[in-house]
Parts: structure tokens; C-alpha cells; sequence
């Protein structure tokens, strides 16, 4: 008799099929991005006028542009971030498609969640770092105008500026809040186990802030406000993969007990 086949055979495919597979999702991906580029940068000036919001509550009422092209480039960089963002729910859609037919069954139901979880992970991250941490940056970095003897210092932003300013906020805490999924998809690989990383407790934290020091702008404050939130993540990540454990555990023991 025939032994039964298993999901991850009964999908397997030549290399030219997946290299198909690959390029046709790749185009649905890049084609989802470039008609979204379009849509936002029509809308472009709106996206910046609420991403301009903390820096008009800091009191700066005026922003200019230097170069000939700020305001042009300034206006695709905005399009183009915000067409990715509409667009990840696609992305990670055409990802999933082509990457769960080789996955087993069991790998399927852990990673799914991860993949669920990665966008409101990223864009808790991303809306503390616009609620929270760009006002309290803006009001340090603003701080050092005034009178220097005699001499008036007027912060004249500019639009490009700016936005890189923004934009890396936005990004770091958004891509610092995706540790917990990032640690239990290495824990599920078998890389490390629970018990390393509760060991690792004291060198995780220092990693931590150094991550803050890096992704955030060069002031306590902001690096404070990304490291206390990523230490915070990292307990719940351990918190995560206990219960995951746990799941795993009494798996294999219905497993057994079937058998």
C-alpha cells in the first residue's frame, strides 16, 4: 500500500513552478504599491498636514523648503511611505500565499498569527512615536532658540528635514515594537530556548537601549521612550512563548494519548 502523503509533499512543486509563482506575486505586489503611490500622492499635502501636527502644537508655525526639488521629492517620499503602509495588508497576503504551501500544518497555525500581529504591532509603535516621543523630541530640539546674547536664534525647519525627522521616528518605534514576534518566530526555529532568553534578561535590556540610542534621535528622552516600551515588550515576548509552550506541550501529549 501507498503511505499517506503529508501536506508539505502533496505541495511540492518543480523550481520553475515556484519561480512562476514568485515572479507572478511579486508583480501583484509591486503593481498594489505603485497604484497606491498614485492615489496618495494626490493626497500627499493632507498626509503631511496631520504629520506636521506635532511641530505646530511645539509652536512652530512656519516650515520652508530649501532645494528646487524639496518640495517635489518631499511629496513622492510622503506618497511612497504612505502607499506602503496601505498596501502591507497585500504584501504580507502574496508573502503568506507563497510561502504556507511549504509549510506543514502545525507551522501554518503558529506562524499565522505572527503575521496577523506584525501590523498592529508595527503601528502601536508608530502611533507612540507620533503621540508620544515626536512632541517630546520636537519641545528639547526647539528649546535651544532664544536669545544669544543679544543675537535672536529662530529654528527654521525645513520640509525635508522634517519629514526625515518624522519618518524616522515613526519607523524606528514601529519596526522596535515587532521584537516580540521577532524573538518567537526565532524560539519556534529552535534557535533559542525560553530559559536562554530569560537568562539573557540583563543583556537584553542593555541591548535595548542601545536599539533606543540607534533608532531614536540623539536625546534621553526619546531614547528613554523607545527602550522602556522594548524592555516591556521583550518580558511580554517571554510571556508569549510561555503560553506557546505550554500549547505545544499538551499538543503532544493529546497526541500521544490518541495514539
Amino acid at each position: 500500500m501507498n503511505a499517506p502523503v503529508d501536506d508539505l509533499e502533496a505541495s511540492r512543486a518543480p523550481l520553475l513552478d515556484h519561480l512562476i509563482e514568485l515572479r507572478r506575486r511579486l508583480f501583484y505586489s509591486l503593481a498594489t504599491v505603485f497604484v497606491a503611490v498614485i492615489v496618495t500622492y494626490v493626497f500627499s499635502r493632507d498626509i503631511f498636514a496631520i504629520l506636521v501636527q506635532p511641530l505646530l502644537k511645539a509652536g512652530q508655525t512656519k516650515i520652508v523648503t530649501i532645494g528646487v526639488f524639496d518640495g517635489f521629492f518631499v511629496q513622492l517620499k510622503i506618497a511612497l511611505f504612505a502607499a506602503l503602509m496601505i498596501s502591507f495588508p497585500v504584501i504580507a497576503n502574496q508573502l503568506w500565499g507563497f510561502v504556507a504551501p511549504g509549510l506543514y500544518r502545525q507551522e501554518k497555525r503558529v506562524l499565522l498569527p505572527f503575521l496577523i500581529a506584525t501590523p498592529v504591532l508595527f503601528a502601536m509603535g508608530a502611533s507612540m512615536a507620533y503621540f508620544v516621543a515626536v512632541p517630546a523630541a520636537l519641545h528639547f530640539l526647539l528649546s535651544f532658540q532664544g536669545n544669544l546674547g543679544g543675537v535672536h536664534q529662530e529654528a527654521l525647519t525645513s520640509v525635508a528635514s522634517y519629514l526625515d525627522f518624522i519618518m524616522q521616528f515613526l519607523f524606528g518605534f514601529g519596526i522596535a515594537f515587532l521584537m516580540p514576534v521577532v524573538l518567537m518566530i526565532v524560539e519556534r526555529a529552535g534557535l533559542v530556548t525560553r530559559k536562554q532568553l530569560v537568562a539573557a534578561r540583563r543583556y537584553a535590556i542593555v541591548g535595548c537601549f542601545a536599539l533606543a540610542l540607534v533608532l531614536a534621535p540623539p536625546d534621553a528622552g526619546s531614547m528613554i521612550m523607545l527602550a522602556v516600551p522594548l524592555v516591556l515588550l521583550y518580558e511580554l515576548a517571554l510571556i508569549a512563548i510561555w503560553f506557546s509552550e505550554r500549547g505545544r506541550k499538551k499538543a503532544e501529549m493529546t497526541d500521544l494519548v490518541e495514539s
